[in-house]
């Protein structure tokens, strides 16, 4: 039987759609636990941590975690402000590019673990520090910037009520029957381990599923067709 291979042609055309095709769905939303098994600390005290580095060999993604297992002699700040970042001291800081996640009270002797869960809600660069001890702690260390991209973008459950809702020009506009309920996610001040899957992750991990599989069907047909006329 005479075997007749792909023309060149035809092989240029199917490659990109079966990659496509082919191709993964985005990542689910991730927690990352900051320094790992070492916490949240200055260096020197119960971590030696890189922070910096750490984050470095991250790729974090709107509507992702950062848990911050740390203890009550430790602050955890969040600011978008190189300035505030750099100086590790947010005294004057504007309440619209820094918050203060956990507030540490250095005066108390009664030390008590806590873990902060901060999502990420905006894209671009974001810095994190403790300030604690007049910025000692931040200038030993414990401080780090990291990129955000924008990845699947913010669930619904992490929008703001105005990004909820519709737009002027929407038929639902004014409706009360559209307008959306503010949302806080379940696992906000207990987030799972990024290896477990809750409900919603269960679902979607079905739809990609069903997405796949007819995508599979779809390459199918077309290289049927593709043997039918070579």
């Amino acid at each position: 039987m005479e075997h007749r291979s792909l023309p060149p042609l035809i092989f240029l055309l199917i490659s990109p759609l079966l990659i496509i095709s082919l191709s993964g769905s985005a990542q689910a939303y991730k927690n990352y636990t900051v320094g790992d098994s070492l916490g949240w600390y200055d260096n020197t005290e119960k971590a030696n941590v890189n922070y910096q580095k750490w984050a470095d060999a991250k790729n974090f993604s709107l509507g992702d975690f950062l848990i911050f297992n740390t203890d009550t002699n430790h602050s955890v700040v969040q600011t978008y402000n190189f300035t505030t970042y750099n100086l590790c001291d947010y005294d004057d800081a504007l309440d619209s590019d820094t918050k203060i996640w956990s507030a540490a009270d250095p005066s108390n002797t009664a030390t008590i673990a806590v873990t902060i869960a901060v999502p990420l809600l905006k894209e671009g660069t974001t810095y994190f520090f403790s300030s604690d001890y007049d910025g000692d702690q931040c200038n030993n260390g414990q401080r780090f910037k990291m990129y955000v991209s924008h990845g699947k973008g913010l669930p619904d459950s992490l929008k703001s009520p105005s990004e909820q809702a519709p737009a002027p020009n929407s038929p639902d506009y004014n409706n009360d029957d559209s307008a959306p309920d503010i949302v806080v996610p379940s696992n906000f001040n207990n987030p799972e381990d990024g290896d477990h899957k809750d409900d919603d992750n269960v679902k979607k991990a079905s739809r990609s599923v069903s997405l796949y599989a007819r995508k599979v069907d779809s390459i199918m047909v077309l290289l049927g067709l593709v043997c039918i006329f070579v």
